[in-house]
């Protein structure tokens, strides 16, 4: 029996390794983001394997027709175990993340952590106190300096890091973030500012300005040091 081909030139129930990459679920959604994506093919991503003469893509969609989303996630672990392809592994993976993202829903914004002062900065910022190559991390807030997200923008030398501008407001406009923070550490021992230092903060202040995105302060950090370039006057 041959498949039926579809105008895109596969066959309808063809593996899913066989298919064009940017229609596979999981390439999909690293090109284009989850919001590209159907909620079939969320699912499969959920699922990651058929079972033998179903690909995933076919499962999810069965999966589906069959349940709608609402009675997916109100299943039962026993119900989920009873529907074919979807075993004990499948069945925690699609519960656990339903779980989640209900978890997630009900964080409110007076859960988010409050950072409106370089000692709530620093409580942020662990994670490269003692690094010992230079990083420099950014601190996304809202208008009540409340924290949406962290990242490390670059990690550099032991005394060098290289930081464009881009880099450290793109995820302040994917995010909504007014306020940012910038965080970086001296492996040295010696939070004073160099010269690149003060130029970097210079060049970071004039891009937030044209975007419209405040800087608070810009904080040096050692193992057991910190200065702020506000409070040192670096931001006039």
């Amino acid at each position: 029996m041959k498949y039926k081909k579809s105008k895109l030139g596969f066959p309808l129930r063809s593996k899913l390794k066989d298919m064009p990459k940017i229609l596979r679920p999981r390439e999909k959604l690293i090109a284009k983001g989850p919001e590209a994506l159907s909620d079939s093919e969320l699912l499969a991503i959920m699922l990651g394997s058929g079972y033998k003469g179903k690909n995933v893509k076919e499962l999810a969609r069965l999966i589906l027709r069959r349940f709608k989303l609402k009675g997916l996630i109100t299943m039962s672990f026993k119900d989920l175990i009873q529907v074919k392809g979807i075993g004990q592994a499948k069945a925690t993976q699609i519960k656990a993340c339903f779980e989640l993202a209900k978890r997630a829903f009900n964080i409110g914004i007076d859960d988010l952590p409050l950072v409106n002062s370089p000692a709530k900065a620093l409580e942020q910022a662990s994670i490269i106190r003692k690094s010992k190559k230079e990083n420099f991390l950014v601190l996304y807030l809202n208008a009540r300096q409340q924290l949406l997200y962290k990242e490390i923008i670059s990690i550099g030398s032991i005394n060098m890091n290289l930081v464009h501008p881009r880099e450290v407001f793109q995820p302040a406009i994917e995010r909504l973030a007014v306020n940012v923070i910038f965080i970086h550490n001296h492996p040295s021992g010696d939070p004073e500012p160099s010269e690149a230092d003060i130029k970097l903060n210079a060049d970071l202040l004039k891009a937030g300005d044209l975007l419209g995105i405040t800087v608070l302060d810009h904080l040096i950090i050692t193992h057991k040091k910190f200065i702020s370039l506000r409070e040192k006057g670096l931001f006039d």
